[in-house]
C-alpha cells in the first residue's frame, strides 16, 4: 500500500479510534528501537509470516532516515536457498536481550513455543511489542500491544429470505493486514498530518476502489 492509499484509508477511518491507536503503537515502536540500537526483530506464528510488514518497515526506514526501523524477519521454518535476509530462524530470538526490540505479529493465538521464546527475550531485557487479535498471554508479556479484529470465521450462506449484508466494512474492527499498513506508515512519520474535513463514509470508500492490497516490494 503506497502513501496515497494510506492517506485515503485514514480518511475512511477519520473519527474512529484507529488513527490514534495505530499512531500510539507506532510511537512505542519508534521509542523502543531509537535509543538502543539493538535491532528490531519481527516474528509471526508458525502459520503466519509478517513479511509484508517487514517490507513496509524496511521502506519506511529508508524513506524516513530511521534505519533502526528496518527489521530482521525471524522465520519458524527457513526454506533451502533463502536469501540471507530471509534466512533467520527462531534461534535468533534466543540472542535477543537488552537493547533489542521484539515485535510479535500474528492473527491467531501464539503457540506455547513462541510464548516461551518471547518470555525468555523479555526476561533477558528485550522490549516486547505485540500486534495481534488480543491474546491475553501474549499481551501479558508485551510492554505495549495493539489488538485487531480476529480472522473472520467461515460461515454458511444466508438463507434466501434474509437481506444481503451491507458492503461497507465495520471500521470498529480492522483486520491485521490493514492495521499493519497504518502502523508502518505512522512509524516513519516525523509529524502528524493536519486533520482532513470529514466526508460521508460511502464517498470516502468510493475512493478506495483500487483496493488496499498490493504485491510485496521486490526485495521481499
Amino acid at each position: 500500500m503506497d502513501a496515497v492509499r494510506v492517506a485515503l484509508l485514514r480518511e475512511v477511518l477519520a473519527g474512529t479510534e484507529w488513527i490514534e491507536a495505530t499512531r500510539r503503537f507506532a510511537d512505542s515502536l519508534r521509542a523502543a528501537v531509537a535509543p538502543h540500537g539493538g535491532g528490531l526483530l519481527l516474528v509471526g506464528s508458525a502459520a503466519y509470516e509478517p513479511w509484508h510488514l517487514a517490507a513496509h518497515l524496511d521502506d519506511e526506514a529508508a524513506w524516513s532516515g530511521l534505519p533502526e526501523l528496518s527489521p530482521t524477519l525471524v522465520r519458524h521454518r527457513v526454506p533451502a536457498g533463502a536469501p540471507p535476509h530471509l534466512a533467520v530462524g527462531p534461534g535468533r530470538l534466543a540472542a535477543a536481550g537488552r537493547g533489542a526490540t521484539l515485535l510479535v505479529v500474528t492473527p491467531e493465538r501464539p503457540d506455547a513455543g513462541l510464548l516461551e521464546r518471547v518470555h525468555d527475550a523479555r526476561r533477558n531485557g528485550a522490549t516486547v511489542l505485540a500486534l495481534d487479535s488480543g491474546d491475553r498471554d501474549l499481551h501479558a508479556l508485551a510492554h505495549d500491544a495493539l489488538a485487531t479484529a480476529p480472522p473472520p470465521p467461515e460461515v454458511a450462506a444466508a438463507p434466501p429470505d434474509l437481506p444481503d449484508l451491507p458492503d461497507l466494512p465495520d471500521t470498529a474492527d480492522l483486520d491485521l493486514d490493514t492495521v499493519q499498513h497504518l502502523v508502518s506508515a505512522a512509524a516513519g512519520e516525523n509529524g502528524r498530518p493536519v486533520p482532513r474535513r470529514h466526508r460521508r463514509l460511502r464517498d470516502r470508500l468510493a475512493r478506495l476502489a483500487e483496493g488496499l492490497a498490493t504485491p510485496p516490494p521486490p526485495r521481499w
